[in-house]
């Protein structure tokens, strides 16, 4: 099989706890890339956060906001702001139950707070720099958003409706955060917009994951692989199962599919 473009989530698959990526992983990166396949970051993260990540690495091609925004290098092939109102709504949702929130715009993250301990914590656990304090003037930019300190019973406080769901964040530190996802955009949606507008389909992709973010990617690609640290529930969902982000798992997976030597 010839495989034209590699999809990487950033935390617990590319980067380790540590914010580091290993030796291994960079130069599987930089091989995969001088074998002619294209290498997109896949992230919740928004994008304005992991440039500088992705120029250490020579990326040069993104999947951003949980899906709701794709570039192949630089041209723009996806961009999906949520509902305003249905962003209003989950928004009063938190503050009603005393939950703290991020929105990710194009260009800045925007906390409920800047100072209690469980934003500053989160900032500091993702390094995000471009963070302001939430004004309802930007709801109908937001890309995707975060739940911060929300305690599994409280999950079912928030209806979200048929075509969203709730998704824990698969970090140490970040286990009371849950991303909100779309059931219709989703990075696994965002890989097959993004292999078409390169003339391929998601069958000529690899996949690496480890949060039940990364589900509906592991289903799309032609060959996905869970890591070793992945989420317990993720590991039904992908092709194959690889070693853990510090034990050279994405390496090990290129390596099994015959990508890189």
């Amino acid at each position: 099989m010839t495989y034209k473009a590699l999809f990487l989530d950033i935390d617990g698959t590319t980067l380790k706890s540590d914010h580091t990526c290993t030796d291994s992983t960079r130069q599987a990166i930089l091989e995969t890339k001088q074998n002619g396949i294209e290498v997109f970051f896949a992230t919740g993260r928004p994008i304005h956060e992991i440039k500088k990540l992705a120029n250490k690495l020579h990326i040069e091609s993104f999947i951003g906001y949980n899906g709701a925004y794709a570039t192949f290098q630089d041209k723009m092939v996806l961009n999906a702001p949520m509902e305003k109102q249905t962003v209003s709504d989950i928004v009063h949702t938190a503050q009603k139950l005393g939950h703290d929130f991020v929105l990710y715009t194009y260009d800045s993250n925007y906390f409920s707070s800047l100072d209690a301990t469980s934003t500053t914590s989160f900032i500091q656990l993702f390094q995000l720099e471009e963070n302001k304090l939430y004004q309802a003037e930007i709801l109908d930019q937001v890309l995707g958003m975060t739940l911060i300190n929300v305690q599994e019973d409280e999950l079912d406080d928030y209806k979200l409706g048929k075509d969203m769901h709730l998704s824990q964040v698969n970090i140490e530190g970040a286990q009371s955060c849950f991303d909100v996802i779309r059931d219709q955009m989703n990075k696994g949606q965002a890989i097959k917009e993004v292999m078409q507008e390169l003339g391929y389909t998601a069958e000529d992709a690899i996949a690496f994951g480890d949060g039940m973010n990364d589900k509906e990617m592991l289903q799309t690609a032609g060959a996905s692989f869970a890591m070793a640290n992945a989420h317990p529930d993720l590991f039904q969902y992908a092709k194959y199962r690889t070693s853990s982000v510090d034990e050279d798992g994405i390496s090990q997976g290129l390596r099994k599919l015959g990508v890189i030597n």
